[in-house]
């Protein structure tokens, strides 16, 4: 996933505009396919920011 940031930042997003994208990914994939909830929660879990206030300049 970290590879996915870096791509995402090097066109040109902010690191926290890359997390807030892949965010926005997740759950789409999430309202669109429901039954995988859990499975795409875990997977993407481990890759986002613990914390809100990482990003806080």
């Amino acid at each position: 996933m970290k590879e996915l940031i870096e791509k995402l930042m090097a066109e040109g997003l902010t690191e926290q505009q890359a997390y807030k994208a892949i965010e926005v990914i997740k759950n789409f994939a999430k309202e669109k396919f429901p039954i995988f909830g859990g499975a795409i929660d875990k997977l993407f879990s481990k890759y986002g920011p613990k914390e809100e206030d990482d990003f806080m300049p």
